[in-house]
C-alpha cells in the first residue's frame, strides 16, 4: 500500500526545483537585467517595478526575476535545513555524512564563484554546503552533549556553546545564509521530537524572509519515508547546475 504524504526524496526534488528557479533568476535573468542597465536588481518596490514595466519588456523580466527569487527561490533552503536534520538523525555514519558534505563544499566552490561572481576563486562569499557542513558538526556536538550530560543547566550551556561556535564559524567563512542558517538548523534539530514545535520554530527562524516559512507547508506533509534513492543527486546537481547557469549567463552577458 502506498504511503500517504511526501517522502524525503520528493521533498528533495521540490527543494531542488525551487533552488533552480532561484539561481536561474539570480544568474541568468540577473545578467540580462544588468546588460540592460538595471543594476538595482534587488529593489522590490512596487513603484520601481511598475516604472520598469511601463518602460518596456525588460520590466517584465525584472518582475519574473523578483517572483522566482523572492517567492519560489526562498522556499528551497528551509526544506534543505529540515532534510539535513532528518539525514543526520537517520544516518548510521555521521562522520561519513560530514566528510561528504565538506568534500562537495570544496567541489562546489569554483562553480559557485563562477556563477555568482564570474571568478574562478572568490573568498568573499562561500557556497551553502559549508553552512550545511557546519550544521552537521553542530548537531553532532549537541548529540554528544545530550548523551553524556544529564544535568540540565550544563546541557543547556553545551547547546549554547555548540550553536555559538557554529555561528562564529559560518560568519568567519562567510558561508551562504551564515548565522541565520545555523540558527535555523539548530532550532529544527533541538525541537525534532515534536513536529508542531519543530515547524513553528522553523517558521520563526525564517521570518527574516517573508515567503520562506511557506516551505514548511511541504514539510508538514512529510511522511518519514526515504522514497527514491537519491543519495548523491543533490550533491552532484548543485555544482553542475551552477556551471550550466554560469555558461548561459556568460553567453548572454558577453
Amino acid at each position: 500500500m502506498k504511503e500517504k504524504g511526501v517522502s524525503g526524496s520528493a521533498l528533495k526534488i521540490i527543494a531542488m526545483i525551487f533552488m533552480l528557479m532561484d539561481h536561474t533568476a539570480a544568474v541568468v535573468l540577473g545578467s540580462i537585467l544588468i546588460k540592460n542597465g538595471i543594476f538595482d536588481v534587488d529593489n522590490t518596490s512596487a513603484t520601481y517595478i511598475g516604472s520598469l514595466i511601463e518602460a518596456g519588456t525588460i520590466g517584465w523580466v525584472y518582475l519574473l526575476y523578483q517572483i522566482m527569487r523572492r517567492f519560489f527561490g526562498r522556499l528551497a533552503f528551509p526544506i534543505y535545513c529540515f532534510l539535513l536534520v532528518e539525514g543526520f538523525e537517520k544516518t548510521h555514519n555521521k562522520a561519513g555524512y560530514a566528510r561528504r558534505m565538506f568534500l562537495f563544499a570544496l567541489i562546489s566552490e569554483i562553480p559557485f564563484d563562477l556563477a555568482f561572481n564570474f571568478r574562478i576563486i572568490d573568498f568573499s562569499y562561500q557556497n551553502v554546503f559549508f553552512t550545511l557542513w557546519l550544521g552537521i558538526l553542530m548537531m553532532w556536538v549537541i548529540e554528544t552533549v545530550e548523551k553524556c550530560c544529564h544535568i540540565q543547566i550544563i546541557r543547556l550551556l553545551g547547546y549554547g556553546v555548540s550553536v555559538l561556535g557554529a555561528v562564529l564559524a559560518a560568519e568567519s567563512l562567510r558561508s551562504d545564509y551564515g548565522a541565520k542558517g545555523i540558527i535555523a538548523i539548530a532550532l529544527l534539530y533541538l525541537l525534532r521530537k515534536n513536529k508542531w514545535e519543530q515547524i513553528a520554530a522553523g517558521c520563526v527562524a525564517f521570518l527574516w524572509e517573508v515567503t520562506a516559512p511557506f516551505a514548511f507547508v511541504f514539510v508538514w506533509f512529510y511522511n518519514g519515508r526515504r522514497g527514491l534513492r537519491l543519495k548523491y543527486v543533490f550533491y552532484i546537481f548543485y555544482p553542475v547546475h551552477l556551471l550550466v547557469l554560469h555558461y548561459v549567463a556568460n553567453i548572454i552577458y558577453f
